[in-house]
């Protein structure tokens, strides 16, 4: 995914001669690629290497749009994430113990990012 999202974006940035928003992208995608790496090495039973990689790929998506949109997209997969456990430990589908996924909150976040970034964190570039 990571040479097919690169080749994108850049053709993007050719296009449109954004390629400020292209190394913003790249810069996005390492930051939060390097964030997810240091908590999956800190706590390798919370979050998994997919999840790791997942997150370079989203960070790249995100950070071409903007930096509001990065950070929205970020904290709502853990929202999101937090829902869902809540609502399976309530059903009692799911214990403390349970493994959860984390790639569809992640995915589902990234899309909330992408849609109001600007509008819930306004005047971060």
């Amino acid at each position: 995914m990571y040479p097919a999202m690169l080749v994108l974006l850049t053709l993007a940035a050719a296009v449109e001669t954004q390629w400020d928003d292209l190394g913003r992208a790249a810069v996005a995608g390492g930051v939060l690629l390097t964030v997810y790496f240091a908590m999956a090495y800190a706590y390798p039973a919370g979050l998994g290497l997919g999840d790791v990689k997942l997150s370079g790929v989203l960070g790249l998506f995100l950070g071409w749009f903007g930096w509001s949109h990065l950070l929205l997209g970020t904290f709502a997969a853990f929202a999101i994430n937090a829902i869902v456990v809540v609502v399976l430990l309530a059903l009692r589908k799911a214990t403390l113990k349970s493994d959860v996924p984390f790639g569809p909150p992640m995915i589902a976040g990234a899309a909330v990012g992408a849609a109001w970034g600007p509008v819930v964190f306004p005047g971060i570039g």
